[in-house]
């Protein structure tokens, strides 16, 4: 079991997509002055939301709509607003944080990484470990829950003065058209209607270069994060720990819904992976507006510079060997 599991890690991280996020990391850290300009940057998850939306529609379209995916999204759903409360509690009683950061940490740790997510596509794709198209749909869903439940934590002793504005336009515009969130539902939507037939058309677009592209992507979040470490004395061992056990709380959580509505191994293991992973686009644009007072540099580090790293590199191959050992 033990050799099975190391073998797993040792192919995730001997990934070129591995390698490209440990090349920017270890740039970053050095001080080289390589980088990715902005707006190529956000071609480049503009791509990767495209290509990984329309590929989930087709495979919809295919297979049709399922009392699997219903299932699926109802727990999402259920997991988006419990994995907060557990994370919120877990921070205030272990790392001392205030409400209101507590709060923003939690949304952020119950809503889910799409990047994660299309890594950990990439690695069953890679591997010939099937999964079902729908969850892409199924990551979208489980963007929202959380951000609501991050806000009502953050007010429950805030109502007397109205800070947590709840009925704020920006808010429910960043909660609910969140561009990333649009773009992926709306290339699922247009891969569903035209299924095959459209994937036939623009296959050259959206499958030839998607691994070549997911590893320029890579790159540059590498970069992120390692910037995000040269600045992280904000952090203390705490938090840090709580960075690295929380996504095994979630996936864990993960692994037991997905064994009771009967996932296959493939797609329990991006349930799980989604449960793990932490967000570090749509809620902190969330949380600027809604939590202003949160500290940034505690949730965007533990997020994009702790957790995201150990999901990448150890976490996704532990929740693949856990997905296909216990679930049937």
């Amino acid at each position: 079991m033990l050799d099975q599991l190391t073998a797993l890690a040792a192919l995730n991280l001997a990934s070129p997509v591995v390698l490209f996020f440990v090349l920017g990391v270890a740039a970053a850290l050095a001080r080289s002055d390589l980088s990715i300009p902005d707006a190529f940057a956000k071609g480049l998850t503009i791509y990767l939301m495209l290509a990984i939306g329309f590929k989930g529609g087709v495979a919809v379209s295919t297979n049709g709509i399922t009392g699997a995916f219903l299932a699926v999204a109802a727990v999402g759903i259920a997991a988006g607003l419990i994995i907060p409360v557990i994370a919120f509690f877990l921070l205030r009683a272990t790392a001392g944080l205030d409400r209101i950061t507590a709060a923003a940490v939690a949304a952020h740790y119950g809503s889910v990484s799409i990047v994660t997510f299309v890594a950990a596509s990439a690695l069953l794709t890679s591997l010939g470990v099937e999964f079902d198209g729908f969850m892409v749909a199924v990551t979208a869903i489980m963007e929202t829950p959380a951000i609501m439940a991050g806000l009502w934590l953050a007010a429950a002793k805030r109502s007397a003065n109205g800070e947590a504005n709840f009925q704020s336009r920006e808010l429910l515009r960043e909660v609910l058209l969140n561009g990333s969130v649009v773009l992926l539902m709306g290339a699922f939507v247009i891969g569903a209607i035209t299924g095959a037939e459209g994937m036939k058309s623009v296959s050259p677009f959206v499958e030839a270069p998607f691994k070549g592209i997911l590893c320029l992507f890579m790159l540059d979040m590498g970069l992120l994060a390692g910037r995000r470490l040269l600045n992280a004395g904000v952090l203390r061992v705490p938090l840090v720990l709580f960075a690295i056990y929380m996504p095994l709380i979630g996936a864990a959580l993960g692994c037991a819904a997905a064994s009771a509505i009967g996932l296959s191994p493939g797609t329990a293991a991006l349930f799980m992976t989604l449960c793990a992973s932490s967000s570090y686009i749509a809620v902190p644009a969330a949380m600027r507006i809604a939590l202003p007072q949160a500290d940034p540099a505690v949730y965007l580090t533990l997020s994009l510079a702790v957790t995201f790293p150990f999901n990448l590199t150890l976490g996704l191959p532990l929740y693949l060997f856990a997905a296909g050992a216990i679930v049937p």
